[in-house]
């Protein structure tokens, strides 16, 4: 399956306006919000628990104390109450909100980040925070005990020294002694000596435990807090993220808005749905004209090549078909089959073709307004005074009389006539079939405005009938189920199904681009002069219209 990146990126095209509006409004916005925070400030402190750093003797077993240890403390450090005695001992009411105390990677090391609008006061909380900690430690508290224990290690490491001083010499004297009585008894006082100097040593080291310099469950202040620095607000990576926000929330939107969108909009989706080509693409016609026949009012409009176009498909579909009765359908309500029945009528008579326009909407008739006729006589009365074993000439004189001149060569039009209480009866009748008999041999072609396919069972009845069948499918109305229920319709009852026009295409769609490669002047001139008489263009149509009623009256 061959995948087409155009039709995936069709809903940025189209909704380009929408996606650059969000993202530029979501950039300045983010802008300006980051221009109104206050700034913040930031000090740090890291911490480490032991003294392992220091010492030249380190085992496994202290690694893993001094980590089980540090995750302690940071349990401790985030209950509340500690919060409250750092507070207290600052004479704050509270702490800044922004603190993180945290262990380092699974270590030793704790560390404490306050984030604050005081430089200040962010450091004197972090350096408190440190200390609070310190003092949950055994060797923290500041008290007499301490000072005592300080004493008695300068007497022992005192003692310690005069001992192994004691020991040297007499290491010296047992190396000048011969009697062996008298080694003997030197050797007996250096064990003494020894033994007292371990005694000494382990309770050296047992009190030095107690300190903050010898034990292992402390705090030591490996990084001390500094002044808070300014934090960098990254104002135009916040823009930049806020816009690609923007520009992603807005494009899921856009496919989102297309997802949910089941209106026909291209070609392609014509040919997906429905397997039949588009024959031609028709822009959209201003309601508020006078007169919907843009191909007699301006001739020369990229719309009116358009339903050129269509003259030419339509002239190479009849071809061989049995006969060259045309019906113009759709699937429901103002679509724009009746204009673009009338436009293809005067385009096909412009050919040079013997063209006549049955208006067949038997229910909501059209096609005298759209050409400006009277609606006295039509299909309606034709019939009633038809007989099906009348000659051709018979029914020829009766067509001669219900069937009313335009304003172009070659080109007629067979009105509704009185609307009838039975359309679909008298559409389906014999009298219809051969009527439309009599027409096909009299005119090269015959147009047949149908009801909406959907509305109604009549556009099915005329489908059998007819000799290839029109459908006019509105762009960006016309709903995609709707249009494959028309096809289904249409096929039951064996219509010959030649293509599609896809009508009313608005300027810059995917479809109108499709079709129109220049500037269509019908739609943009407004009060731009013409070329030749220096006259607004505006006026000028105004004129022609005023002159095409006169002829018509």
């Amino acid at each position: 399956m061959e995948i087409d990146i155009r039709e995936y990126l069709a809903p940025l095209r189209k909704w380009w306006w929408m996606i650059a509006v969000t993202t530029f409004v979501a950039a300045i916005a983010s802008f300006f919000a980051t221009r109104q925070q206050v700034p913040v400030y930031r000090s740090y402190t890291r911490l480490a628990i032991g003294n392992y750093l220091e010492s030249t003797d380190v085992s496994n077993n202290d690694f893993s104390t001094t980590r089980q240890l540090a995750t302690a403390y940071v349990e401790i450090a985030n209950q509340p109450g500690f919060s409250r005695d750092a507070a207290l001992a600052l004479g704050l009411d509270a702490l800044p909100r922004d603190i993180d105390i945290r262990q380092v990677n699974d270590t030793n090391f704790v560390d404490i980040t306050v984030t604050d609008t005081d430089p200040v006061r962010s450091m004197a909380v972090a350096a408190e925070l440190a200390r609070q900690l310190s003092l949950r430690t055994p060797t923290g508290q500041d008290s007499g005990d301490q000072e005592f224990v300080a004493g008695l290690l300068a007497d022992y490491q005192a003692k310690i020294e005069d001992t192994q001083d004691q020991i040297a010499t007499k290491e010296e004297e047992i190396g000048e002694l011969i009697s062996a009585r008298d080694i003997s008894v030197a050797t007996g006082e250096l064990n003494t000596l020894e033994n007292n100097l371990q005694n000494l040593t382990q309770r050296y080291t047992e009190l030095l435990s107690l300190t903050q310099e010898g034990a292992t469950n402390s705090v030591q202040i490996v990084d001390p807090a500094t002044e808070g620095t300014l934090v960098n607000s990254n104002s135009i990576i916040s823009v930049i993220t806020a816009a690609g926000i923007g520009f992603v929330l807005s494009a899921s939107a856009a496919y989102l808005l297309e997802y949910l969108d089941d209106t026909i909009k291209t070609p392609d989706q014509v040919m997906k749905l429905g397997n039949l080509p588009t024959l031609a693409g028709i822009a959209h016609i201003n309601s508020d004209d006078d007169s919907k026949l843009i191909t007699i009012s301006d001739p020369r409009s990229p719309t009116s090549e358009a339903y050129r176009v269509l003259r030419t498909a339509i002239q190479f579909s009849v071809v061989d078909k049995t006969n060259s009765i045309l019906l113009m359908t759709s699937g429901v309500p103002s679509e724009g089959k009746s204009t673009t029945a009338g436009n293809l009528a005067v385009v096909l008579a412009q050919a040079g073709n013997n063209v006549l326009v049955i208006d067949g909407d038997l229910r909501r008739p059209s096609q005298h307004n759209v050409f400006k006729l009277p609606n006295k006589r039509g299909v309606t009365s034709l019939l009633l005074k038809l007989n099906v074993d009348d000659s051709d000439i018979e029914i020829r004189n009766l067509v001669e009389d219900t069937i009313q001149p335009t304003q172009v060569d070659g080109l007629q039009i067979m009105t509704c006539g009185p609307v009838p209480p039975n359309p679909s009866e008298m559409l389906g009748s014999a009298k219809m079939r051969r009527l439309l008999d009599v027409l096909d041999k009299q005119f090269d072609f015959v147009i047949v405005d149908s009801p909406p396919v959907l509305s109604v069972t009549d556009a099915a009845v005329l489908g059998a009938l007819a000799g290839i069948t029109l459908i006019v499918v509105r762009a960006n109305k016309s709903r995609k189920d709707e249009f494959k229920q028309v096809i289904e319709r249409l096929v039951d009852v064996n219509s010959h199904l030649a293509g599609v026009v896809l009508n009313s295409l608005k300027s810059g769609s995917e479809g109108h681009n499709f079709y129109y490669y220049y500037k269509d002047p019908y739609y943009t001139y407004g009060d731009e002069p013409d070329k030749d008489s220096g006259e607004p263009k505006s006026k000028l149509r105004k004129r022609f219209l005023r002159g095409q009623e006169a002829v018509q009256s």
